[in-house]
Parts: C-alpha cells; structure tokens; sequence
C-alpha cells in the first residue's frame, strides 16, 4: 500500500465529482451517467466485483462466494424492477427498461459464447475491461481498444447476419406469461436452486482437495480495533477506504445503482454500445469509410459520432467507472502500473477483446445489457445469454490450459 497517494485520490475524487457536476448543468442526463459511473467503478473495485470471476473462480478454484454474491445481486435487483415495472403497468404509463427484453435467436447463443470465450482471454468482463484499466492494468487498455474494434466488425456483419436464419428470434418477457407476482417467484426460485447448486459443488471441490481458499493481501483486511480506539485515525482511515468490501455488500451497493439509474432514465445500465462508437472513431481518424454500415447510417448515432465524447452519456458513464476506480485505488494507496510485456499475451488479449466486442454485438449486449439487465427485466433471453456465456467461458479457459494462454 502506498500511503502517499490518498491525497491524490480525494483531489481527483473532487475534481471528477466536479466536473460530473459541471456536464450536468449543460445535460443533467450526462452529469447523472458520469456519476452513476464514478459509483460503479468505485463500489467494483473496493468489492472486487467481477462477473467473469462467476466461471473462473468456480472453475480454477472451485470457489463459489463470487457466484453466489452474483444470485444475491440478481435477485435483490429483479424484485426492485419487477416492483417498478408493475407500479408502471397499474399506472398504464410506459414500463421502464423494456429494451433490455432482447430477442432470442442463433445470434444470441453463438454471441454470448464468443464473447464467454473472449472474456477468459482478456482476463475481464465488459464493466471489468474498465476497472482494469482504472486499476492501471495496460492488459486493458490493449483488450479495450480491440473490444471496440470488434464491436464495429460486429455490427457490420449483422448487415448480413441479421436477416438471416440466425437471426430470426423471438421475445419473451416472463410476466406476460405469469404475472408479475408468478414471475418473481419463478426467478427466485431459479436462482435458489443454483445457488444451492454452486455450493454444493464448492463442497465437492473441498471434499476431493481441488478447493482453493480466496487470498486476500494483509491490506485488504480490516485493522483490529484496539482499546485505545480513536474516531479520527489510520485504523478508522483503513477500514472506510482501503480493506476490501464483501462481495456481498457489492452486490447490493451495485443493485442500488442499477436501481437508480432504471428510475431516473427509464433504461437499464449498458455498456458495449457505447465501444461500438468509439470503435468507430477511431477507425474514421485512420480514413475507414463507414458508410457501409447500416449502424453507423441511422440519425441518432450520425449525431453522437459527429459530436464530441462528453455529450454522449453512456460514454461519460464508461468513462466514469474508470474514474471511479482509480480514486477508489488512489484512496486505497493501491494504485500501481501492471505491465505484461511479451507477443504472446498481447495476442491473447487482442483476440480476448475482439471476441467480446463481436460476441457483444451479435448478442446485443454483454454480461452487463444482454445478462444482468435482461435478467433483472425477467427475459428469458439472459438465461440463454448467461447459459452460453459460461460454456463460453469454461471453453475459453480449456484453450487456455491446452495452449497456455493463461494470464
């Protein structure tokens, strides 16, 4: 731990809660997704929070703790939503978050096993590209750059994909089916039956000696409290910003901005489309011509591509996760430069964010859009998207032992 650096973090926490600010009087919905992301990154990085950790960590370790926090997150969210999405039914306005009710079809299944494959190779989810990056892994910033350029491939074959066989689908949103109330219980007791799944394979794991305990540095742990306690020192200082959160206390941190930020925009909490913007720009500042694309040709994305970064909010919220995490490393004196230097794992990484990006795209989403956000508005499609994104997952990291490729 690096004590000198926590004054940097609270003058960068102030700054960026400033300019947050400052964009929201030009766009309150800018400034709103700016801090809504500074709360994300910052809540991910103390807590460790992580969803590809949901098949790494049962599949390397056999630890469930992480997967378990991610049904805990699941259901707290989904009963919130389903809270709101029936007040808006009653009330016969228009129900908020419906967008993330994706269609089911070939290009789900076949996109969220890409992009499980990918996410083993990189290292890191979606949301967890950013904290990376925000943590000062240079991994992540090699796997983003590529994340949104294979976004931009993605959306240019769904030109051709979409009208195909594999991509004629269907939606289906639980409550139309069962009720609001029939729907809840349903995924509640879904997510109880793997949740007693995952820990009764984590026992398996214990019983046949291939568990592996959860390290934790000696930083990251709370500071004893002596007898001798003061209100206002190192020990108080340590156990508010530097020991790590459970991953628990993250989940439901976390749900409460998911929570926040359906009230206040009527949409759910996304994050590849906005790459796939980037990926655009920085394939037009080399001379791309993306006048093939049909993405690329609508009004609305003419308009955010030919403006400035900062008045695109989901940017700005991207963007803010990777604030969010270096105050949160900042506060923590934990902020250091991870370099991986060698061809072989920058390769990994290259193809680890392709994969993602392109797997995103046919998918519609990611493990934040096409998973958690599909999942908390009751759409089958983010069981089939989760479904094969752990397939995914497990198969990227077989490749990775078969060809050792591990990070």
């Amino acid at each position: 731990m690096k004590k000198n650096q926590f004054m940097f973090g609270w003058i960068l926490l102030v700054v960026s809660l400033g300019f947050a600010l400052y964009l929201g009087v030009g766009n309150e919905k800018v400034g709103l997704f700016g801090l809504t992301g500074l709360a994300i990154g910052y809540v991910m990085q103390r807590s460790r929070f992580g969803f590809a950790g949901i098949v790494r960590k049962m599949y390397r370790m056999g630890n469930s703790d992480l997967p378990k926090a991610v049904l805990f997150l699941l259901a707290i969210s989904l009963v919130a939503t389903a809270s709101i999405q029936y007040y808006a039914h009653l009330k016969g306005i228009t129900i908020p978050g419906m967008s993330s009710v994706k269609t089911i079809s070939m290009l789900t299944v076949i996109g969220a096993f890409i992009f499980g494959v990918g996410m083993m190779f990189a290292g890191g989810c979606a949301s967890g590209t950013l904290t990376d990056l925000g943590e000062g892994y240079v991994r992540a910033a090699v796997t983003l750059v590529f994340f949104c350029l294979g976004s931009v491939v993605g959306v240019a074959h769904l030109d051709t994909l979409k009208p195909s066989i594999l991509g004629n689908g269907f939606k289906y949103y639980f409550p139309d089916h069962f009720g609001y109330l029939g729907s809840i219980t349903i995924f509640l007791v879904f997510y109880g039956i793997l949740y007693l799944l995952a820990t009764k394979y984590e026992a398996k794991r214990k019983a046949n000696g291939t568990y592996v305990v959860e390290g934790y540095q000696e930083w990251e742990k709370s500071k004893e409290i002596k007898s001798d306690y003061k209100i206002f020192s190192s020990e108080t200082y340590h156990n508010l910003f530097v020991k790590r959160w459970s991953f628990y206390t993250g989940g439901a941190l976390l749900s409460i901005i998911f929570i926040t930020i359906l009230v206040t925009t009527g949409k759910n909490w996304g994050v590849t489309t906005g790459f796939t913007y980037w990926g655009g720009r920085m394939l037009r500042l080399v001379g791309f011509d993306l006048s093939g694309i049909g993405f690329f040709q609508t009004e609305k994305v003419m308009n955010i591509m030919n403006n400035g970064i900062l008045d695109n909010a989901g940017a700005v919220r991207n963007i803010g996760i990777i604030f969010g995490t270096i105050v949160a490393s900042l506060l923590a004196g934990g902020l250091e430069i991870t370099k991986h230097i060698g061809l072989k794992k920058n390769l990994v990484y290259i193809f680890g964010g392709l994969f993602m990006g392109y797997g995103a795209r046919l998918a519609s989403g990611c493990n934040i859009g096409a998973f958690y956000s599909a999942l908390s508005q009751m759409s089958l499609s983010g069981i089939i998207f989760g479904a094969f994104l752990i397939f995914g997952g497990i198969a990227g990291l077989k490749l990775a032992d078969r060809f050792n490729l591990e990070n």
